[in-house]
C-alpha cells in the first residue's frame, strides 16, 4: 500500500479536515455565538466529507440514532431507504412504545425514493405504511428470499439471511434507477456473500480447543436471535470443540462470561 492512501491515513485527514474547518481560530469571528456539532454530528459531516473527497460512485448511511431527527437524515434526494427489524431501542428518546419508534425510523423517507423494511409486527408496519403515503413513496415489505444459499456460514442466523434479502432488494432497486444496464445476478449475490465480514456480528471463532461466538446484541429483539443463533450452532456444529464460549455485548456490561460444554 502506498504511504498516504491507508484507511487510517485517510480518515486522520479528513477528520482535521473537518475538525479545522469547524474549529480554526482564525474563524472564530464567523462561527461566534453557533453551536458546534455534537459527537454523531460530526461523524456525519466527516462521512459526508469522506465520501465527497473519495468521489465514491455509491454511499450507504446508517442512522445513528432513529431517523426523522437523525443527524444522517439531510439528504433530500436519496436513491432508495430501507428500515431493518424495529425493536425496543432508545426507548428514552424514541418511544415509549415500537410504534413510536416505527415513526421515527420511517423519518427517512424521501419524496419519490422507493421504501424497504423487512416484515414487522402489525402495529409498525401499518406506521410505517402511513409515513410512505404521506412522504409520496412507496413502501416494499421483504421476506427472507428462498434463493440465498442454505449452508452459507455468514446466513446461518435467521435475521441474516432478512437483512441479505433486504440488501439484494436495495441493491437491485438502486442499479434499476442509476444503471439499468447493470442487473444484480446469482453470480454478484453469491460473490458478495462469500466475501462477507462482520467482526463480532454473529461471529464464530476457533481458537485451539475452544469455538467462541460473539455478537454485539444490546437490545431484547437481538438478544433473543443470538440466543437462537447460538443454540442452533451449538448442536450443528461439524467439529466438536471441549468448550464453546458465548458474547455478547449484554454480558460485558454485566461482567459475565457463559461458558458451555459442547456436546
Amino acid at each position: 500500500m502506498a504511504a498516504g492512501t491507508g484507511t487510517l491515513y485517510l480518515f486522520t485527514r479528513y477528520f482535521f479536515e473537518v475538525w479545522e474547518t469547524l474549529a480554526y481560530p482564525e474563524r472564530a469571528a464567523e462561527t461566534e455565538g453557533s453551536r458546534q456539532p455534537r459527537y454523531l454530528q460530526l461523524l456525519a459531516l466527516l462521512a459526508f466529507h469522506t465520501f465527497i473527497k473519495e468521489n465514491v460512485d455509491a454511499a450507504i448511511f446508517e442512522t445513528h440514532h432513529g431517523g426523522e431527527y437523525d443527524a444522517t437524515n439531510v439528504i433530500r434526494k436519496p436513491v432508495v431507504t430501507a428500515i431493518t427489524s424495529l425493536g425496543m431501542d432508545h426507548v428514552a428518546q424514541l418511544g415509549p412504545t415500537v410504534k413510536d419508534i416505527a415513526w421515527h425510523k420511517s423519518g427517512i423517507f424521501k419524496p419519490g425514493a422507493p421504501a424497504f423494511s423487512v416484515i414487522q409486527e402489525a402495529g409498525p408496519s401499518e406506521v410505517l405504511r402511513t409515513r410512505a403515503t404521506e412522504r409520496n413513496t412507496d413502501l416494499t415489505f421483504v421476506s427472507p428470499s428462498n434463493t440465498l444459499p442454505v449452508n452459507k456460514k455468514v446466513l446461518s442466523a435467521p435475521v441474516q439471511r432478512l437483512n441479505c434479502s433486504l440488501a439484494i432488494q436495495l441493491a437491485s432497486r438502486f442499479l434499476q434507477l442509476k444503471d439499468p444496464e447493470n442487473v444484480l445476478d446469482t453470480d454478484d449475490i453469491s460473490k458478495g456473500i462469500n466475501n462477507f465480514s462482520w467482526a463480532g456480528r454473529f461471529e464464530v471463532i476457533d481458537k485451539g480447543s475452544s469455538r467462541w461466538f460473539l455478537d454485539g446484541a444490546h437490545n431484547t429483539l437481538s438478544l433473543e436471535q443470538v440466543a437462537e443463533w447460538f443454540s442452533e450452532n451449538l448442536h450443528a456444529a461439524d467439529t466438536p470443540s471441549p468448550n464453546d464460549y458465548s458474547s455478547t455485548e449484554a454480558n460485558y456490561n454485566n461482567n459475565v462470561r457463559s461458558k458451555k460444554p459442547m456436546k
